[in-house]
Formats: C-alpha cells, sequence, structure tokens
C-alpha cells in the first residue's frame, strides 16, 4: 500500500527515528555492562594473586600488594585495672550521728551547745523544765520508796520466821510484795536513764538536763534561750562525728557483677579538683531501686578535714586490683558469624584464623579473654583484606 498524502508521511517520520534512539541506548548499555564484568573479574584475579587459601591457612606472597599493608605484633601481658564510674552522694556514718530532741514538752532554761563544739558522750547541752519531767521524778522517787518499805518488811518477816514467831504466810506475801516493788523500782530507773539522768545524784524538782549521745561535733543548733520545744517537734540540734563518713554511689543492674571483684573507690569532688580520696566499699545492698534500676553502694571514707560535707555530690570510681591481661588492637579483631577471631602468624606470610572471647574494651584495644596466648604473633592491623578468605 503506497501512502502518498503529506499527512501519511509526516506521521511516519517520528517513529522511524525512535527506533533508532532505543537501539543506540541499548548498545551502549551492552558495551557498559561488558566493560564492568571485565573489570571485575580483573579485580577476583588481582585478590587471588594476593593470598591463597589451603584448608585455614592463608598465605601472603611478598610480592602481594596487600602484604605491605598487614601489620604484625607479639601479643602481651599488660596490666589492667577495671575501673567504673558513678555519681553517689555524701552521707554521715548513723552510728556516728545523732538528732538531739527532747524526751518531754518544756521551756528551756539554760543553752551549753553551740556551733562546732566538740562533744563527748554525756556533755550537757542544754536543761530545760518540763511537768512531764517532774512527773517522772515524783514516780521514781514513789517506787523508789515503797522498795524501800518493802524490802524492810521483807527483812523483818524473815527474821520472825528464823526466830519461830513468824508465820510462812505472812513471808510469802512480803516476797511476793517485794518483787513487785523491785520491778517497778527498776521500771522507773529505766525510763530515767534513757534520757542521761545519774539517778544516784537525782534532786527532786531538778531541770531536765539533755546531753550528746556521741562523741563529734555540733553541726546544727536552733536551742534558743526561753523558748518552748514540745516532745514531737522536730531535731533542734545535731551532733556528728564526721571523721568518717559514707559515699553512697549509685550502680546500675547490669555492673553489679564488676562490684563484687572491687575492693576499693577513688572519690573526687568539684570543689576539689586536685585533691584525690580513697575509699574501701562498705557495703553492696541487696534491693535494687525499681525506678532507677540501680544498687546503692556504700563507700566508707577518710575525712579528717572534713572536705567531704554530708548532702555533697561527688563522682565515684570504682577501681580494681591490677591484673595482668592480654590486650590487642581493636583492628586486630573481626566478626564472622557472630564469633570474634584474630589472624594468628603461624610463619611469615602464612596466618591461621583463631576465634577467641574477647571482654572490654580500653583505650582502642580488647581483651582477649580466651583463645591467645601471651608472646603469639598476630596480624594487628589490616586483617581486614582477608576477610573474604573462607
Amino acid at each position: 500500500m503506497i501512502l502518498n498524502t503529506k499527512n501519511s508521511y509526516r506521521f511516519l517520520t517520528p517513529r522511524i527515528s525512535n527506533q533508532k534512539t532505543q537501539y543506540k541506548n541499548l548498545l551502549l548499555t551492552l558495551i557498559t555492562a561488558i566493560a564492568l564484568t571485565a573489570c571485575r573479574g580483573k579485580e577476583e584475579t588481582a585478590d587471588k594473586q594476593n593470598y591463597t587459601l589451603q584448608n585455614d591457612t592463608i598465605t601472603v606472597p611478598a610480592t602481594s600488594t596487600i602484604s605491605p599493608k598487614l601489620k604484625i605484633q607479639a601479643v602481651t601481658n599488660e596490666p589492667f585495672q577495671l575501673e567504673l564510674i558513678t555519681a553517689g552522694t555524701v552521707k554521715a556514718i548513723p552510728n556516728f550521728y545523732a538528732e538531739i530532741a527532747p524526751p518531754f514538752s518544756g521551756r528551756v532554761t539554760k543553752v551549753h551547745l553551740k556551733l562546732g563544739m566538740k562533744t563527748q558522750v554525756g556533755t550537757p547541752l542544754f536543761e530545760m523544765v518540763s511537768p512531764d519531767f517532774i512527773d517522772a521524778q515524783k514516780n521514781f522517787f514513789q517506787a523508789k520508796s515503797t522498795f524501800q518499805i518493802a524490802k524492810l518488811s521483807l527483812k523483818r518477816q524473815q527474821d520472825l520466821k528464823t526466830n519461830g514467831v513468824g508465820s510462812q504466810k505472812d513471808l510469802e506475801e512480803a516476797e511476793t510484795n517485794f518483787e513487785i516493788n523491785e520491778k517497778e523500782y527498776q521500771n522507773a530507773i529505766a525510763s530515767l536513764k534513757i534520757f542521761g539522768v545519774n539517778v544516784n545524784k537525782l534532786v527532786f524538782g531538778q531541770p531536765l538536763i539533755i546531753s550528746s549521745p556521741i562523741a563529734g561535733e555540733v553541726i546544727t543548733n536552733e536551742i534558743v534561750l526561753g523558748q518552748y520545744i514540745k516532745d514531737d517537734d522536730s531535731p533542734k540540734a545535731i551532733v556528728a562525728n564526721l571523721k568518717k563518713v559514707w559515699i553512697a554511689g549509685q550502680v546500675k543492674e547490669k555492673d553489679i557483677r564488676f562490684i563484687k571483684k572491687l575492693d576499693g573507690a577513688e572519690i573526687q569532688v568539684a570543689s576539689y579538683p586536685d585533691k584525690k580520696i580513697i575509699g574501701k566499699i562498705f557495703h553492696v545492698d541487696e534491693i535494687v531501686d525499681e525506678a532507677t534500676r540501680s544498687v546503692q553502694v556504700l563507700i566508707e571514707c577518710a575525712n579528717e578535714d572534713h572536705a567531704l560535707k554530708s548532702g555533697m555530690y561527688v563522682t565515684v570510681k570504682f577501681i580494681d586490683t591490677p591484673e595482668n591481661t592480654l590486650f590487642v588492637p581493636a583492628k586486630a579483631v573481626l566478626q564472622y558469624n557472630d564469633r570474634s577471631f584474630v589472624l594468628v602468624q603461624l610463619e611469615k606470610g602464612k596466618y591461621i584464623r583463631r576465634y577467641v572471647e574477647t571482654g572490654i574494651t580500653s583505650n582502642g584495644k580488647i581483651a582477649i579473654l580466651s583463645g591467645l596466648k601471651p608472646n603469639e604473633i598476630i596480624i594487628s592491623e589490616g586483617a581486614f583484606y582477608l576477610l573474604e578468605a573462607k
């Protein structure tokens, strides 16, 4: 069929042009693919020429382009000290810390204490007049008098019975009465001794003397002459011995296993950046804080200069006794199927894969727990060039 109209001629021309363009593009794609395949083949050939694999042994010829890139070194033990850094808070040791509050309500009549005052056990701090204390004194003297009467009555009945005048019944009643009054008297003595009262020197009507229960130093004082203090008020004075303190450090649950190996800690304080304070682990809590998933560790520290203040925030660095540990450069350790391995030199230019168990990483080195021995030679750098050798 002949198409001789102008309209038909104009319609066929673009279709012929598009076919030529598609043919050119297809030709270019084929040429590019052939070139890439050729280059890849050359690279694979070059890699095979760089090393050979026989069983588990990799041989790298001296003429290989990889050989100059491989660095080797002997594995040696290095002293290593495990460290774990966390935050901590200074706390007073409970046995060396006393909050002073009166046992009775009353009015302060005399003040002996002042901030910074050194105390011993029994040092008077302040005095107060208390109706409740007067009642306690009255109960004590009544119990004492009743006890003395019961004691004399018992002695008289014993004498009468011995001389054949008294009856057994009267003696037994006197003995029972004596035992009851003796217990009441002892209870009255105990109730006063709790407050540091010397019952042998007690005078009826004397003021209550509040004394220090521990040796230490007055670190808080809110006692004012003439003030009225209730028995349920918060403590008005604090005496503490801060020559030793606790540091309460928080250790994450996942790191508790390290604490068992550690025997000391280094305390760093922001206000004394050059001061080095060393403490000893005193106690590891048995309960994990559910909110923080941490365990409290108490470190006891000497604090003769009082540099550590109660409530102060510090940095705690737990330290272990140095131990000899095998370390290799991190670049020497490779991964295969979730296992770690290094390349150990059998002889010059020959290496074998050795699976190892790794430990902590420190300063660009990895601890080797098993799989290597001291003085073995490994590829320390460039081992990844041989990663494809399988």
